[in-house]
């Protein structure tokens, strides 16, 4: 029999899916926008207000932004999150809790620009991600207090020596450590996409070719699937990159592949896998492209504050409009293909 407080739950739920007025096909979620959405110098944001089109403004309190722009044609819907973790968990619980949006069967794309290894790829290049691991929750020792033997400062949250095994469970009361896309949904997103050329400038090829002993970072841009690691802390260097490696490989069973920096991705996976709880969301309908704007380690020989030394006297990352474009490029592929074959994508997720 039927409790009285579950039955007023499905009543609660199903008049919040009646009072949903905007059908939502696909959320594009974003990061960052500089200044306006469109007309000045973009950030993540600009390239779909302006080129999807998000033509129509759609208020967004509570959030960083302020407002989330729509195209009802197409019947996608664009956020920014703004920078960081938190920011990006607070926009998305107050997206997905918000009772204008039945998003129970839309799909959700986060495009944003990223680092890259370049032991895995090259500026300017576009990656899918297989899975979101946690960079930010850690046990951590000082590099000048190391013990004998240990290949870093870093050690699981729940243990004291940097390669436990068996590993921890990546949920638990310690916090979140990975999350893993759908691999249906990244095979046909990337099986879709693969083949896109890529913009690749003269800004590019002379940024990778200091890149000597790195052979991946050497190729010109292209479409690839790789992991992302989400930190609050903007970390560079060879040591901390072999850090990063070691850790995606660590909490993905030896499965992952460290590709791409990024902060927001963990608050977004979080929000959405807490509200999927809750019968809002599929997570089955979850992507992350990361674009690479830049390296996260400089080249051979030279010092990691170099790096942002550079970065600082350039006003930016060398791939910056390119990654920013790769962004949208690829992104609009995924996303245009599925709100114009809804009748296709509504019912299942394509494999």
């Amino acid at each position: 029999m039927r409790s009285p407080l579950l039955s007023f739950l499905l009543a609660c739920a199903a008049c919040s899916a009646m009072a949903a007025t905007i059908p939502v096909r696909v959320v594009v979620v974003t990061t960052f926008e500089l200044g306006q959405d469109r007309g000045d110098e973009p950030g993540e944001f600009q390239a779909w207000v302006e080129r999807l089109p998000l033509s129509q403004e759609i208020p967004a309190p509570g959030t960083y932004h302020g407002v989330m722009r729509y195209n009802p044609e197409l019947q996608v819907l664009g956020i920014v999150t703004g920078e960081g973790p938190e920011h990006a968990s607070s926009a998305m619980t107050a997206l997905l809790t918000d009772p204008r949006f039945d998003l129970r069967q839309s799909y959700f794309l986060l495009a944003g620009i990223s680092g890259i290894d370049p032991n895995f790829g090259s500026v300017g290049s576009a990656v899918w991600a297989p899975h979101v691991i946690n960079g930010g929750l850690a046990h951590e020792i000082d590099a000048r207090e190391l013990p004998a033997g240990w290949p870093d400062g870093f050690t699981p949250i729940q243990g004291s020596k940097p390669d436990i095994r068996p590993v921890p469970a990546v949920h638990g009361v310690w916090g979140d450590m990975a999350y893993t896309i759908d691999p249906g949904l990244l095979a046909w997103a990337f099986s879709l996409t693969r083949k896109v050329a890529l913009a690749d400038t003269p800004e590019l090829q002379k940024t990778r070719a200091r890149y000597l002993g790195y052979p991946r970072a050497q190729n010109p841009p292209a479409v690839c699937e790789g992991d992302t690691m989400a930190s609050a802390t903007f970390w560079t260097g060879p040591r901390m990159n072999r850090w990063a490696e070691r850790w995606v490989k660590y909490w993905t069973d030896n499965q992952g592949s460290f590709a791409t920096t990024a902060e927001e991705d963990l608050g977004f996976m979080q929000a959405l896998s807490l509200q999927a709880q809750a019968g809002r969301v599929d997570m089955k309908r979850v992507l992350v492209l990361r674009t690479a704007s830049n390296y996260d380690m400089p080249p051979n020989g030279e010092p990691a504050a170099a790096l942002l030394d550079a970065e600082s006297q350039q006003q930016g990352y060398s791939g910056y409009h390119a990654s920013l474009d790769a962004a949208y490029l690829i992104g609009s592929a995924v996303v245009k293909e599925i709100s114009r074959n809804w009748s296709q994508f509504e019912a299942g997720v394509p494999h």
